[in-house]
Protein backbone atom coordinates (compact mmCIF):
# COMPACT_ATOMS: atom_id res chain seq x y z
CA UNK A 1 0.00 0.00 0.00
CA UNK A 2 2.68 2.19 0.66
CA UNK A 3 4.19 1.78 -2.49
CA UNK A 4 1.36 2.48 -4.34
CA UNK A 5 0.50 5.91 -2.37
CA UNK A 6 4.01 7.33 -3.49
CA UNK A 7 3.08 6.23 -7.19
CA UNK A 8 0.09 8.46 -7.01
CA UNK A 9 1.82 11.35 -5.26
CA UNK A 10 4.69 11.78 -7.47
CA UNK A 11 2.71 11.45 -10.74
CA UNK A 12 0.25 14.35 -9.04
CA UNK A 13 3.26 16.17 -8.59
CA UNK A 14 4.82 16.83 -11.29
CA UNK A 15 4.42 19.07 -13.67
CA UNK A 16 3.38 19.81 -16.97
CA UNK A 17 5.85 19.48 -20.05
CA UNK A 18 7.85 16.96 -17.89
CA UNK A 19 8.33 13.55 -18.30
CA UNK A 20 7.08 11.00 -15.04
CA UNK A 21 7.58 7.55 -15.09
CA UNK A 22 4.49 5.10 -14.18
CA UNK A 23 6.96 2.03 -13.98
CA UNK A 24 9.83 2.16 -11.67
CA UNK A 25 12.02 -0.41 -12.83
CA UNK A 26 11.84 -2.88 -9.24
CA UNK A 27 8.32 -3.59 -8.93
CA UNK A 28 4.35 -3.10 -9.53
CA UNK A 29 3.79 -0.09 -7.43
CA UNK A 30 1.10 2.07 -8.60
CA UNK A 31 -0.29 -0.78 -11.13
CA UNK A 32 -3.26 -3.17 -10.75
CA UNK A 33 -4.39 -6.49 -12.74
CA UNK A 34 -7.12 -7.48 -14.44
CA UNK A 35 -7.56 -11.00 -15.94
CA UNK A 36 -5.66 -13.96 -15.58
CA UNK A 37 -2.65 -12.86 -17.04
CA UNK A 38 0.35 -11.58 -15.20
CA UNK A 39 3.32 -9.25 -15.68
CA UNK A 40 6.94 -9.66 -13.87
CA UNK A 41 9.57 -7.24 -13.40
CA UNK A 42 12.47 -8.96 -14.94
CA UNK A 43 16.33 -7.29 -15.67
CA UNK A 44 14.58 -3.59 -15.22
CA UNK A 45 11.51 -4.39 -17.35
CA UNK A 46 7.61 -5.77 -17.42
CA UNK A 47 7.98 -8.85 -18.70
CA UNK A 48 4.38 -10.67 -19.89
CA UNK A 49 3.95 -14.23 -18.53
CA UNK A 50 0.72 -16.64 -18.69
CA UNK A 51 -2.55 -15.82 -20.27
CA UNK A 52 -4.42 -12.94 -21.57
CA UNK A 53 -4.59 -10.05 -19.11
CA UNK A 54 -4.58 -6.41 -18.46
CA UNK A 55 -2.30 -4.72 -16.34
CA UNK A 56 -3.83 -0.81 -15.52
CA UNK A 57 -1.97 1.92 -14.07
CA UNK A 58 -4.52 3.13 -11.49
CA UNK A 59 -3.22 6.51 -10.08
CA UNK A 60 -5.34 8.52 -12.39
CA UNK A 61 -6.91 8.81 -15.98
CA UNK A 62 -4.83 10.61 -18.53
CA UNK A 63 -5.71 13.15 -21.31
CA UNK A 64 -3.60 16.03 -23.86
CA UNK A 65 -0.06 14.23 -22.97
CA UNK A 66 1.95 11.69 -24.40
CA UNK A 67 2.57 8.25 -23.10
CA UNK A 68 5.27 7.03 -23.91
CA UNK A 69 6.35 3.30 -23.94
CA UNK A 70 9.74 1.43 -24.97
CA UNK A 71 9.36 -2.69 -25.03
CA UNK A 72 10.87 -5.17 -27.55
CA UNK A 73 9.58 -8.38 -28.61
CA UNK A 74 11.10 -11.91 -28.00
CA UNK A 75 9.63 -13.30 -31.20
CA UNK A 76 8.34 -11.49 -34.62
CA UNK A 77 4.98 -13.03 -33.37
CA UNK A 78 4.93 -11.70 -30.29
CA UNK A 79 1.37 -9.53 -29.52
CA UNK A 80 0.52 -7.27 -27.04
CA UNK A 81 -0.46 -3.57 -26.65
CA UNK A 82 -1.19 -0.22 -24.77
CA UNK A 83 -4.48 0.29 -23.68
CA UNK A 84 -5.93 4.23 -23.64
CA UNK A 85 -8.70 6.38 -22.59
CA UNK A 86 -10.32 3.63 -20.68
CA UNK A 87 -13.24 5.44 -18.68
CA UNK A 88 -12.94 2.91 -15.48
CA UNK A 89 -10.39 0.76 -14.07
CA UNK A 90 -10.87 -2.66 -15.90
CA UNK A 91 -12.72 -5.51 -14.42
CA UNK A 92 -11.52 -8.13 -16.62
CA UNK A 93 -8.77 -9.01 -19.52
CA UNK A 94 -11.24 -7.77 -22.58
CA UNK A 95 -12.54 -4.32 -20.89
CA UNK A 96 -9.38 -2.47 -22.95
CA UNK A 97 -10.86 -3.73 -25.99
CA UNK A 98 -14.06 -2.63 -25.96
CA UNK A 99 -13.82 0.18 -23.51
CA UNK A 100 -10.81 2.09 -24.85
CA UNK A 101 -8.59 2.04 -27.79
CA UNK A 102 -5.68 -0.61 -28.24
CA UNK A 103 -2.57 0.93 -29.64
CA UNK A 104 -1.56 -3.09 -31.49
CA UNK A 105 1.98 -4.27 -30.85
CA UNK A 106 2.57 -7.20 -33.10
CA UNK A 107 5.06 -6.64 -36.29
CA UNK A 108 3.53 -9.58 -37.87
CA UNK A 109 0.14 -8.23 -38.07
CA UNK A 110 -1.74 -6.48 -40.98
CA UNK A 111 -2.01 -3.05 -41.21
CA UNK A 112 -5.25 -2.98 -39.53
CA UNK A 113 -3.27 -4.89 -36.79
CA UNK A 114 0.13 -4.50 -36.89
CA UNK A 115 2.28 -2.21 -34.54
CA UNK A 116 1.06 1.41 -34.00
CA UNK A 117 -2.45 0.71 -35.60
CA UNK A 118 -5.54 1.30 -33.55
CA UNK A 119 -6.44 -2.41 -33.27
CA UNK A 120 -9.13 -2.81 -36.08
CA UNK A 121 -10.06 0.64 -36.19
CA UNK A 122 -7.17 2.90 -37.30
CA UNK A 123 -4.27 0.86 -39.93
CA UNK A 124 -1.13 2.32 -39.77
CA UNK A 125 0.76 4.30 -42.71
CA UNK A 126 4.48 2.92 -42.11
CA UNK A 127 5.99 0.24 -40.64
CA UNK A 128 8.65 0.91 -38.09
CA UNK A 129 9.02 -1.65 -35.37
CA UNK A 130 12.73 -3.07 -35.39
CA UNK A 131 13.19 -6.64 -35.41
CA UNK A 132 12.63 -9.23 -32.46
CA UNK A 133 15.14 -8.24 -29.42
CA UNK A 134 15.52 -4.56 -29.95
CA UNK A 135 14.19 -1.92 -27.82
CA UNK A 136 11.23 0.37 -29.87
CA UNK A 137 10.25 3.73 -28.27
CA UNK A 138 6.55 4.38 -29.10
CA UNK A 139 5.25 7.88 -28.71
CA UNK A 140 1.04 7.54 -27.77
CA UNK A 141 -0.27 11.62 -27.96
CA UNK A 142 -3.85 12.55 -26.67
CA UNK A 143 -5.27 16.13 -27.81
CA UNK A 144 -8.54 16.03 -27.19
CA UNK A 145 -9.92 13.16 -29.21
CA UNK A 146 -7.20 12.92 -31.62
CA UNK A 147 -4.83 10.05 -31.19
CA UNK A 148 -1.15 10.18 -33.08
CA UNK A 149 1.42 7.47 -32.87
CA UNK A 150 4.79 8.15 -33.35
CA UNK A 151 7.20 4.91 -33.76
CA UNK A 152 11.09 4.83 -33.45
CA UNK A 153 10.86 8.39 -34.49
CA UNK A 154 8.20 8.16 -37.52
CA UNK A 155 4.47 8.77 -36.96
CA UNK A 156 2.58 6.01 -38.32
CA UNK A 157 -1.01 7.03 -37.32
CA UNK A 158 -3.45 9.74 -36.45
CA UNK A 159 -6.85 8.58 -35.69
CA UNK A 160 -9.96 11.11 -34.42
CA UNK A 161 -12.61 9.79 -32.56
CA UNK A 162 -15.36 10.69 -35.25
CA UNK A 163 -13.79 9.25 -38.02
CA UNK A 164 -15.15 6.45 -40.18
CA UNK A 165 -14.02 2.72 -39.00
CA UNK A 166 -14.37 -0.39 -40.73
CA UNK A 167 -17.23 -2.57 -39.71
CA UNK A 168 -17.17 -4.89 -37.05
CA UNK A 169 -16.63 -8.36 -38.26
CA UNK A 170 -15.42 -10.55 -35.46
CA UNK A 171 -16.50 -10.95 -31.59
CA UNK A 172 -13.18 -10.29 -30.62
CA UNK A 173 -12.84 -6.94 -32.45
CA UNK A 174 -13.60 -3.73 -30.11
CA UNK A 175 -17.32 -2.60 -30.29
CA UNK A 176 -17.16 0.50 -31.82
CA UNK A 177 -17.94 3.65 -30.60
CA UNK A 178 -16.97 6.69 -28.99
CA UNK A 179 -13.75 6.51 -26.35
CA UNK A 180 -13.29 9.73 -23.50
CA UNK A 181 -10.82 12.47 -23.83
CA UNK A 182 -9.16 10.98 -20.73
CA UNK A 183 -8.83 7.64 -19.36
CA UNK A 184 -6.69 4.89 -17.59
CA UNK A 185 -3.41 3.28 -19.15
CA UNK A 186 -2.94 -0.22 -19.75
CA UNK A 187 -0.89 -3.10 -20.90
CA UNK A 188 -1.91 -5.89 -22.56
CA UNK A 189 -0.36 -9.69 -22.01
CA UNK A 190 -1.95 -11.04 -24.66
CA UNK A 191 -1.18 -14.83 -24.53
CA UNK A 192 1.64 -17.57 -22.98
CA UNK A 193 3.87 -17.47 -26.34
CA UNK A 194 3.75 -13.78 -26.64
CA UNK A 195 6.50 -12.30 -24.38
CA UNK A 196 6.66 -8.80 -24.70
CA UNK A 197 9.50 -6.34 -22.40
CA UNK A 198 8.72 -2.77 -21.24
CA UNK A 199 11.19 -0.91 -19.84
CA UNK A 200 9.66 2.17 -19.95
CA UNK A 201 6.31 4.13 -19.39
CA UNK A 202 6.25 7.40 -18.85
CA UNK A 203 3.95 10.01 -19.59
CA UNK A 204 4.37 13.68 -20.36
CA UNK A 205 1.38 15.73 -19.95
CA UNK A 206 -0.07 18.88 -21.91
CA UNK A 207 -0.24 19.41 -25.64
Amino acid sequence: MRLFALALFAAALAPAGEWTPLFNGKNLGGWKMAGPGRFVVEGGALKTEGGMGLLYYAGEKFGDCTIRVVFKTASEKANSGVFIRLAEPPTDAWYGVHNGYEVQIDAAGDEWHSTGALYSLAKVSARSQKPAGEWNTMDIVLGGQTTTIVLNGLKVNEFRGDQPVPPRKQWYEPVRGPRPDSGYIGLQNHDERSIVYFREVSVKKGR
